[in-house]
């Protein structure tokens, strides 16, 4: 395939271009300042020829850059990335999401209606990073209804690392709390970007979300013990045994064929 990738250059979008091309695609590397992905006219010219769109492009927090401008830059480069695949009659897209698309660690206080999360999850977004996760997500919907031969994928990605996180304390109290509200979760880079290419090929049609989470928290704390000190309100769905994600990635394992050990 000839696969466009925005946000090339970054972390993410760099694994994602050197398996790419390591598993024998023809890869369109797409960032800035050569493409402005929010320009409908710059994105469609790059875009011409490719077989697939992964979409990484973005303001990656809501501290990155004054709040108005990570909500109205991320939100148009989506919208942008999937008209133009639309128009172009790219069929394969694959966009970067986040588990924050519910609300989680930019929120005061977020509302876990239950663990562990899956994608029947409702959200509820107060940040402007994370609604604009949760807007493009709805976008694919829109998208997806619209141009219905299309298959779109929306990688819920947490924090992407090299290797797992060392030394975070449960409550994480030098941060606010940070990791409560994160449910102490990441992702290695290698992993996610197997998911992208994996999502690129999958068997379904039309939009689908997926959690892609390392099965195992990174505290060394036992999950039920997280849960019951830090959410005694959030009822349990199946029992967390061990260091458990609290993240419930079984369909990214039924449709994309995802694992994330290498």
């Amino acid at each position: 395939m000839k696969i466009a990738v925005t946000g090339a250059a970054g972390r993410v979008g760099g694994a994602v271009v050197d398996l790419a091309r390591a598993e024998g695609h023809e890869v369109v590397a797409i960032d800035l300042p050569d493409v402005d992905v929010t320009s409908y006219g710059q994105l469609h010219a790059a875009l011409v020829g490719c077989d697939a769109l992964v979409h990484l492009a973005a303001h990656p927090q809501p501290e990155a850059r004054p709040e108005p401008e990570v909500h109205n830059n991320n939100v148009t480069a989506s919208y942008t990335a999937l008209r133009a695949a639309a128009d172009l009659g790219i069929d394969r897209v694959c966009l970067a999401s986040s588990v924050n698309a519910i609300g989680g660690g930019y929120s005061r206080r977020p509302r876990f209606d239950y663990f562990p999360l899956d994608e029947s999850h409702p959200s509820y977004t107060e940040d402007p990073y994370s609604l604009s996760k949760w807007i493009a997500e709805t976008q694919a919907d829109s998208i997806a209804r619209r141009f219905s031969h299309m298959s779109i994928a929306s990688l819920r990605l947490h924090w992407v690392r090299d290797e797992p996180p060392t030394g975070i304390t449960p409550d994480d109290a030098d941060r606010g709390g940070f990791a409560v509200r994160d449910l102490w979760g990441y992702v290695l880079r290698p992993a996610a970007a197997r998911a992208c290419l994996l999502a690129l090929s999958a068997d379904f049609r039309g939009h689908e979300v997926f959690y892609i989470v390392a099965p195992r928290t990174y505290v060394d704390t036992p999950t039920a013990r997280l849960c019951s000190t830090f959410y005694p309100e959030v009822p349990l769905r199946q029992p967390l045994r061990g260091n458990a994600a609290l993240f419930d990635c079984a369909k990214a394992e039924r449709l994309l064929g995802w694992h994330h050990d290498t």
